[in-house]
């Protein structure tokens, strides 16, 4: 009853600010209703009337019904209504297909979990080196496998030891803090790191300057930042949350086996995946050599892991179908944006010349922490970004990737991300800890990615380009 209240209140909402309550002119009919359409979306995804991917299936059938239909403000020939759920043939619906399918291969024959024990002993007994071990590991699992996946993994490891921390609870409070803030700046770093990304990605090859950015660019792009970030926030949890002990022993091997998975990569399948995800993860960085499209090189794991039996129809079954209709949804989304005209309409409202587009790229960074928190950051990046792309035309990178950075760095809240709701979840951790990090997370990071794409984006592409 309650969702069905917030739904019609969303709606009506919607309708009102829209046809009555906004000033419009200079806006189409159809931009009118691509206005509705958004207010509608991002007022569903706040209040969470409904799930996340439903808003964005929800989308692309008003934007049938509202827009393309035969005879609609925006058809020209009957089937013109056919356009809008063409996006889910998106090329970076497959590309996040195949993260989703590295994932499980990974998952199903234990090598993420058997990289995880082979690297963490390295790091040594200290707990600052521990503590770097446990992000470290997280935040390169995360750039390939899902931070929700990646945290649930590492928490599997890690409880065993962590429980009998009694007389080190400031300790392993920092190492829970380190592991969810790892986990959430860890999709930074690759194109499929996480959903923002390849919004922002898609946005601007559909924006005026038509900027294209291939997985390798995104490493560039996206690694040092995301580095930057885990680094200042191993070096504040390392200050705030010391061990009372000299040394803290993991001993991962006692514990590794216990879940099904094989202690090392010895099983056929094993060595399948793990070649087959060389040589995928080979094709990606070097596209500007071979020219094969990143989306294209999705294919390998796909075809690979399904046709040897890897993964099997329950496997498959499993994937998280819902992430990929919530991405459609808000490609969707932002293409409706730029062809109505919405786009420079919302711009002509914003004091744009009165603080420019570094400006612009500070105040939709920040902005789309603030929303991240209270709504799914693929949802805040899906409504931001194509009004970023609009406000910065001519440099849209320089706003975009900043947006699709600053979703990675919303973790102020136990509820806020999957990571953070994980380990808080386990008793260790306060709210106030989460606050506290999550503030100081959310003003550096944003920051951090602003320098970076302002200050050398332009040299990192054409160095890779």
């Amino acid at each position: 009853m309650r969702r069905t209240f917030l739904f019609a209140l969303c709606l009506v909402g919607s309708y009102v600010a829209t046809f009555y309550f906004l000033d419009s002119q200079g806006l189409s009919a159809a931009g009118q209703r691509a206005l509705f359409i958004l207010l509608m979306a991002a007022s569903l995804w706040v209040t969470d009337a409904i799930p996340a991917f439903a808003v964005g299936i929800l989308i692309i059938a008003m934007q049938i019904a509202l827009l393309g239909k035969p005879g609609g403000v925006l058809a020209t020939t009957e089937h013109d209504w056919e356009n809008y759920p063409a996006v889910m043939g998106n090329p970076l619906i497959w590309l996040f297909f195949a993260g989703f399918v590295l994932a499980a291969g990974m998952g199903r024959t234990g090598i993420d979990r058997w990289l995880a024990g082979k690297i963490l002993p390295r790091f040594g007994s200290r707990p600052a080196g521990v503590l770097l071990g446990v992000m470290a590991i997280t935040f390169l699992l995360s750039m390939f496998i899902s931070n929700t996946a990646t945290t649930a993994m590492l928490l599997a490891m890690l409880m065993p030891v962590v429980a009998t921390m009694d007389e080190n609870p400031r300790y392993r409070r920092g190492l829970m803090l380190g592991l969810a803030i790892a986990a959430n700046l860890g999709g930074m770093g690759s194109l499929i790191g996480t959903p923002p990304n390849a919004i922002a990605v898609a946005g601007l090859a559909a924006s005026p300057s038509e900027v294209k950015i291939n997985f390798l660019q995104w490493l560039v792009i996206g690694l040092p930042p995301g580095l930057g970030a885990l680094a200042i926030a191993w070096a504040v949890i390392s200050r705030c949350y010391r061990s009372v002990e000299e040394t803290i022993s993991l001993d991962i091997e006692e514990h590794r086996s216990d879940h099904g998975h094989p202690a090392s990569p010895r099983h056929w399948q094993t060595w399948i995946v793990s070649i087959t995800f060389a040589a995928t993860l080979a094709l990606w960085l070097t596209a500007q050599w071979h020219h094969i499209p990143t989306a294209a090189v999705s294919f390998l794991p796909i075809v690979m892991f399904t046709a040897t039996g890897v993964l099997g129809i329950k496997e498959i079954r499993g994937l998280n179908y819902d992430v990929l209709f919530l991405i459609a949804g808000g490609l969707a989304l932002g293409q409706m944006v730029i062809k109505t005209g919405l786009s420079h309409w919302i711009v002509g409202q914003l004091p744009i010349d009165q603080f420019g587009i570094l400006g612009a790229a500070i105040l939709m960074a920040y902005l789309t922490v603030v929303l991240s928190n209270f709504m799914s950051n693929t949802a805040a990046a899906n409504v931001l970004i194509p009004i970023g792309i609009a406000l910065a035309s001519g440099q849209e990178a320089r706003v975009a990737i900043p947006i699709a950075f600053a979703a990675s760095a919303a973790m102020c809240l136990p509820v806020a991300t999957p990571p953070n709701a994980l380990t808080f979840a386990t008793g260790y951790c306060r709210s106030r800890d989460f606050l506290f990090m999550g503030l100081f997370m959310g003003i550096i990071t944003p920051a951090l990615g602003i320098a970076w794409v302002w200050l050398l984006l332009d040299g990192a592409l054409s160095a890779v380009g």
